[in-house]
């Protein structure tokens, strides 16, 4: 897997209260246990489709990650702490029951 993210974005990571640092999103990508979710809004369509996820950093810090991914490597649209309706969401649909 190949991180990409840009000088934009990492800026914009850079000033999120507190800071989303590539360590953090390259961990709950590690402890990942549901499934990606596609991004549906019209604001967020891309070619290939924004896809996101809610996990945890090693410290039980849960981020939201936003990306796209084209082969194996993946482009960091937004990282950031999940409001209550995010995590509802990703509760109900991503995380697969057994």
């Amino acid at each position: 897997m190949e991180l990409d993210i840009s000088a934009g974005v990492q800026a914009k990571l850079s000033n999120k209260n507190p800071p989303v640092r590539k360590e953090e999103i390259i961990e709950c990508f590690g402890n990942r246990v549901g499934v990606f979710l596609k991004d549906t809004r019209g604001v967020h369509q891309s070619d290939p489709p924004t896809v996101w996820f809610i996990a945890e950093t090693n410290f039980g810090r849960k981020l939201k990650i936003a990306f796209i991914q084209r082969g194996t490597k993946i482009t960091i649209r937004t990282a950031y702490d999940p409001n209550a309706d995010e995590l509802r969401i990703y509760a109900k649909y991503g995380i697969t029951q057994s």
